[in-house]
């Protein structure tokens, strides 16, 4: 039997909340789908920017929490993502950290703290358990973590992310702890 990850392309609406790199309308409810976290349970938003004010339903969660360095999104856990994620059962982790160095001086923390996508991708399976799924959206096409830092994991889904003419593509990108 072959295994061939989901690969698909969405075309999404513009954002409805007023906030430099937020979500294109229509990603967040198809994001949790695909991380397989229903509605209700918790998922970690890491680089949440402000996420909770997502206005689609299906998309922030009633038990969800936010990772974030700026103190003014008022994040629940405030601190830097390229640390420890903080460990609870959640049932999945979305991260949409500034894609470059550019887009990072659009934030509080700026550049000097941009965490890699693959240390984000890392430190998330760290916290998850197994069957668990981390999804990274970005610019970059992530890799797994090495197989010398004894954390298994498996490629669930590629996704492109168009949000109509004339913007950069974005990838996201679903791994599941093994």
């Amino acid at each position: 039997m072959n295994y061939r990850p989901i690969t698909d392309v969405w075309i999404l609406a513009r954002p409805k909340v007023k906030y430099y790199g937020a979500y294109p309308n229509g990603f967040l409810e198809r994001a949790r789908v695909l991380v397989g976290a229903p509605i209700d349970e918790p998922v970690l938003h890491v680089c949440g920017g402000r996420v909770r004010e997502y206005p689609v339903r299906g998309g922030f969660g009633p038990n969800d929490k936010t990772l974030d360095l700026d103190p003014a999104l008022e994040p629940d856990y405030l601190q830097d993502a390229r640390g420890a994620f903080p460990a609870a059962s959640w049932a999945g982790v979305l991260i949409d950290r500034p894609y470059t160095g550019e887009d990072a001086e659009h934030y509080v923390p700026g550049q000097s703290v941009l965490p890699t996508a693959n240390e984000l991708v890392r430190n998330a399976l760290k916290v998850l358990d197994v069957g668990r799924r981390v999804g990274i959206l970005d610019y970059m096409f992530p890799s797994p973590p090495p197989k010398s830092s004894k954390i298994e994991s498996k490629l669930i889904a590629l996704v492109g992310v168009f949000m109509g003419y004339n913007n950069r593509a974005r990838c996201f990108t679903v791994f599941e702890r093994r």
